[in-house]
């Protein structure tokens, strides 16, 4: 007899349906998969024999065949496991029931136990496509699971469970019950703990540049001597951002599903990622990969915050690696398997020191760096991943009368917030349709329809342009952040003074100008 059950492959972030068939013919045992299986598919042989056997079932004897269609798509991972041992029962008639409209996923342990696996919410979401009303899955993956409505997800936590439950018995079977639908309302109106910009003490610079780069979805580099406050202001920039929407937070959420770093007790990423790598990880590290090329660092901070402290000391492979993927949103990972491509829009926030010892300009302390030294340090960040940087400032150290002052409290991220969203509301409205979410993913055309300059202004600009010698992507990066700052005062109009206060936040081109 002829089985055939529901499953789910998965490829990067796309899934497709896989029928998996079992057929028992002969009387000399063999086991036979086919349909481009991998490794960790190969060895579910070895894994559902024995989950069958402890599980209390008999085991069939005779040619075993397992056929994962289609058969022209590689299949990897261990999600098979559950699926094969439920056609092999129904194969032998051990087991019966309406299966059509029913997948099935997940990993056997040697007794029957079902184990978590990777990248459950593209699967399930396909399998809703497909037409599938029932799918079960590890219990492990369940939250993530009952995020995808329209589709009822049973969580399973072994064998003898389902079965019972399939044959329409009680005893073990009782347990397993549809879990209920994911309420993203709920969730997202929890306020969690996140570091506060009511912590940091002066730095209103740093703090209104930081403020006009989450307005408007700007990437920034800050420069200052050790202790100056930059990672302290970078790890607060999450709690300004706009609140994920619910399809923002799928797309997230798929992402470290797939990666196998989504918390199982969280089921959707509500908040905003914030990555640090560190500067010793590999070009690899951040782009992704491996084999089957999971997604990396910069696909992991994708709708959020990548933030690279001390990015000279990052190797220039690991930067140059950066700086497509910053500017089109998406990385593409490229084996000798095949291409796979994750979505990467993320808000870069880069930290470093102005020298190698990181006091050249302290007002205290002396640089102890040889001439010339800061220059070259400055030089290993390419000038094209600095131009792709939109805000470009100086934090310069906390003097003793700011750290001390109680007379006047900071403000808090809440009330900064309120602006930023403000301005985001402005701009959801401007590009109502488009595709674009912010400002600073402006096309080019529509800077020239929304980022139009006053006579004053274009003369303004015009000066700087050639006294600086920026670059063509440098004078749109000044429009946008200039169209920004317009809209956190609700200006219609680009006017000289939102000009000027862009101009001010390219502190590295000053510097390289006035070294050349």
């Amino acid at each position: 007899m002829v089985a055939k059950v529901h499953s789910v492959g998965l490829t990067g972030l796309s899934s497709f349906m896989v029928e998996v068939e079992a057929d028992i013919a002969g009387t000399k045992f063999r086991f036979d998969m086919v349909g481009l299986p991998d490794a960790a598919v190969n060895e579910a042989k070895e894994r559902v024999e024995a989950a069958i056997k402890n599980s209390g079932y008999a085991f069939p004897y005779g040619h075993i065949t397992v056929n994962l269609a289609p058969a022209d798509v590689r299949k990897a991972g261990s999600v098979y496991d559950m699926p094969i041992f439920i056609a092999l029962l129904i194969a032998i008639r051990q087991l019966r029931f309406a299966h059509e409209k029913c997948a099935f996923l997940g990993e056997l342990s040697l007794s029957g136990e079902v184990r978590r696996v990777d990248g459950v919410l593209p699967m399930v979401i396909e399998a809703r496509r497909a037409g599938i009303e029932k799918i079960f899955v590890p219990h492990e993956n369940a939250k993530e699971a009952s995020v995808v409505s329209g589709i009822e997800v049973y969580p399973v936590k072994n064998m003898r469970q389902l079965v019972s439950f399939l044959q329409g018995r009680g005893e073990e079977g009782d347990g397993l019950v549809p879990t209920e639908p994911f309420d993203f309302s709920a969730v997202s109106a929890q306020q969690r703990f996140l570091p506060d910009f009511a912590d940091v003490k002066g730095q209103q610079n740093a703090k209104r540049a930081l403020e006009v780069a989450a307005a408007g979805g700007h990437n920034i580099l800050m420069s200052g001597p050790p202790g100056s406050g930059k990672s302290m202001l970078a790890k607060r920039l999450p709690s300004i951002l706009p609140d994920l929407t619910f399809e923002e937070a799928l797309e997230t959420t798929k992402i470290y599903s797939v990666a196998g770093a989504l918390d199982p007790d969280e089921g959707l990423i509500t908040r905003r990622p914030f990555r640090s790598p560190h500067h010793t990880v590999s070009s690899a590290g951040l782009s992704g990969g491996g084999t089957v090329p999971k997604p990396g660092e910069i696909s992991l901070a994708h709708n959020g915050v990548l933030f690279l402290d001390e990015l000279p000391e990052f190797s220039r492979v690991a930067m140059e690696t950066m700086r497509q993927p910053i500017e089109d949103g998406k990385i593409t990972i490229s084996r000798a398997s095949g291409s796979l491509t994750y979505p990467c829009a993320v808000m870069l926030v880069a930290a470093m020191n102005p020298c190698p010892c990181g006091y050249l300009g302290h007002p205290t302390k002396r640089c102890t760096c040889p001439p010339a030294a800061a220059q070259r340090y400055l030089a290993r960040v390419s000038g094209p991943l600095l131009d792709r940087i939109d805000i470009q400032i100086e934090v310069p150290p906390v003097e003793f009368d700011e750290l001390t002052r109680r007379d006047t409290a900071e403000e808090s991220s809440a009330v900064i917030k309120a602006r930023v969203d403000a301005a985001r509301k402005i701009q959801q409205a401007r590009f109502a349709g488009s595709g674009v979410t912010c400002n600073a993913k402006m096309t080019e055309r529509q800077i020239e329809e929304f980022c139009a300059l006053t006579e004053d202004g274009k003369r303004l600009l015009a000066g700087v342009f050639e006294k600086l010698g920026l670059s063509a992507r440098a004078y749109n990066k000044i429009l946008k952040l200039s169209r920004t700052i317009a809209d956190m005062e609700g200006a219609p109009q680009i006017l000289p003074a939102h000009i000027s206060e862009a101009i001010r936040y390219r502190n590295l081109d000053r510097r390289i100008f006035m070294n050349s």
